[in-house]
């Protein structure tokens, strides 16, 4: 049904959200009426989405959190958006009151929702996800997309002011009630289905479509180390692998990229012998478009996710498949998401224990001690790229889904789940 209009619900800019910008590219090229709905709540951001969506197949609306450059009554109704977000974390953190608001705009995004006509609402990230019981309530046909298990993310201190309850009862309902749900891996998707219940998500993973593979000689410099988020700071396996690195005796090079809290290159760099600070470069974030370009200059992929944090443990994130398509070798943390991507190519990449500093310093050591074993590594990534991991394999899957979706079926609204 390409004439179909399909609404997709985001928390987030579209340019920090991949996930959501290939599946709305994806439908709108199929012939889909597409329509992003998200929320401007990161003023860089703004830019980078214009120009995204000038050049796809889909429009794109916001609930702004920002308020900038607005007539006096918009700004104060965003002002207002921000005090009860903040009021709502306070009250969650202090009394455990169960607030959406907690989470974010989650009502004037629910009631954007319900004013756009949609013959398919497809919910991405946690506040979407609140939105659907109250979509599928209304009459509305809703799908769900479940890129993290927001329930169990962050890190423990990061989780004060989270409404968790009342996540694990969206989850839950997501399961047994939208159209159908997806996620990234299958260790997730299994573990999912062991905790609600319901229909197994099914599995469309964080893959890129195919960029150039640009398998560089050996190059003068030496081997380079890459690792990207949005942010770079604590709790992201950073300070563990430069434990191991700073004891190396191959000559390497680091490059970090994203958004630096305050404060923690001086912390990171600090912790490096003095030999070492000259080696490491940080980088800004740049636009979607000039990663790829970017992350293929490299050699060698730095995946180092937390395996006691049980999202980041299931998950298989956007970096290590991205790497992969680069044709960058991998350094990858032993979770479970990413040994369920290197077992299918072990060749691509080493997973290791970030905890075990000299068992790790000794296969950095080995890794750069050969090019070209790393040149067989690099090779071995992008085809697994070919052959698996990449957004061409998945894109069917997705076009099947909706379209099976969209097909006429009797129905009614549910009730809605009490948290």
């Amino acid at each position: 049904m390409p004439s179909a209009r399909i609404l997709i619900l985001t928390n987030s800019p579209l340019c920090r959200n991949p996930r959501v910008v290939k599946e709305a590219t994806t439908l709108g090229s199929a012939g889909y009426d597409v329509t992003v709905l998200g929320i401007s709540n990161h003023f860089p951001s703004i830019a980078i989405d214009r120009d995204l969506v000038a050049r796809s197949p889909f429009r794109h609306l916001s609930v702004d959190m920002l308020g900038r450059k607005s007539p006096p009554p918009h700004r104060l109704a965003v002002w207002l958006r921000r005090l009860q977000h903040r009021a709502a974390r306070e009250l969650c953190h202090r009394l455990d009151w169960q607030l959406a608001s907690a989470l974010g705009p989650a009502g004037p995004l629910l009631r954007a929702a319900l004013r756009h006509p949609a013959d398919l609402i497809i919910a991405h990230n946690e506040i979407p996800h609140w939105c659907v019981s109250r979509l599928i309530a209304a009459g509305r046909r809703v799908a769900a997309d479940i890129e993290d298990w927001h329930s169990e993310d962050l890190l423990p201190h990061e989780r004060s002011g989270r409404p968790l309850r009342l996540l694990r009862a969206g989850e839950r309902y997501l399961l047994h009630h939208a159209a159908y749900t997806t996620t990234t891996s299958h260790a997730l998707a299994d573990a999912l289905h062991a905790r609600y219940g319901g229909r197994r998500p099914e599995v469309i993973t964080n893959s890129f479509p195919l960029g150039p593979f640009l398998a560089h000689p050996s190059p003068p410099l030496p081997p380079s180390f890459f690792w990207f988020s949005q942010t770079t700071g604590p709790g992201r396996g950073l300070e563990l692998f430069l434990a191991a690195w700073s004891g190396t005796t191959q000559p390497s090079r680091l490059v970090l990229l994203g958004e630096t809290r305050l404060g923690y290159r001086q912390r990171l760099l600090e912790s490096l012998p003095e030999s070492f600070r000259a080696r490491v470069t940080f980088l800004p974030l740049v636009p979607p478009d000039q990663l790829p370009a970017l992350i293929a200059r490299h050699d060698i992929g730095l995946a180092l996710e937390k395996d006691f944090i049980v999202n980041r443990d299931l998950t298989i994130t956007n970096k290590i498949l991205q790497y992969l398509n680069a044709g960058l070798a991998v350094v990858a943390s032993n979770t479970q998401g990413q040994r369920e991507v290197l077992t299918r190519g072990p060749e691509a990449g080493l997973l290791v224990s970030l905890h075990e500093t000299t068992a790790l310093t000794t296969q950095l050591d080995a890794l750069l001690a050969d090019p070209a074993r790393l040149a067989r590594r690099r090779l071995a990534a992008r085809q697994l790229a070919e052959q698996l991991f990449c957004w061409e394999k998945e894109a069917p899957r997705l076009l099947a889904l909706v379209e099976t979706t969209l097909l006429p079926s009797p129905g009614s609204p549910l009730p809605v789940p009490s948290s």
